[in-house]
């Protein structure tokens, strides 16, 4: 293994990926748990399907940039565009960090502290990202 930061960042994104997965699994109260807001709930709780599919395509694209980080990382085989799957994994984490204030203000209906505690998780998985790749870029070329 060349690069323990990716592998961080590859267990962080299927961790992520497959607690999205739960919460197709465990249905409202897994979405209301994990802050998705209350509109989702009560659609979860009506019809599934769209919730669900939403939430699917969330878990897939986590587990995309799971599989980018671990061939960075050199677990696996390289694979192509990599690094730069890594390096839109690490700006969009950091992009959701940063929008806290925003999200403050447009989702009311969600919690101060789940959007602090969210927010700060995010903005860890983005700087363990960037560090990853940056200790990684010339190897993953």
């Amino acid at each position: 293994m060349r690069n323990p930061w990716l592998l961080a960042a590859a267990v962080l994104d299927g961790v992520a990926a497959l607690l999205h997965l739960g919460c197709i699994v465990g249905g409202p109260s897994w979405y209301r748990f994990f802050g998705a807001g209350e509109r989702m709930v009560r659609l979860a709780a009506r019809a599934p399907l769209q919730p669900a599919l939403i939430t699917l395509v969330i878990a897939g694209v986590l587990g995309v940039w799971g599989l980018a980080a671990l061939s960075g990382s050199g677990v696996i085989d390289r694979l192509p565009l990599a690094r730069w799957i890594v390096l839109g994994a690490a700006l969009i984490y950091l992009g959701r960090g940063l929008a806290f204030p925003w999200l403050l203000r447009v989702m009311p209906d969600r919690s101060f502290t789940f959007l602090a505690v969210s927010s700060a998780i995010v903005l860890v998985f983005a700087i363990v990202h960037a560090i990853g790749l940056w200790r990684g870029w010339a190897e993953m070329a």
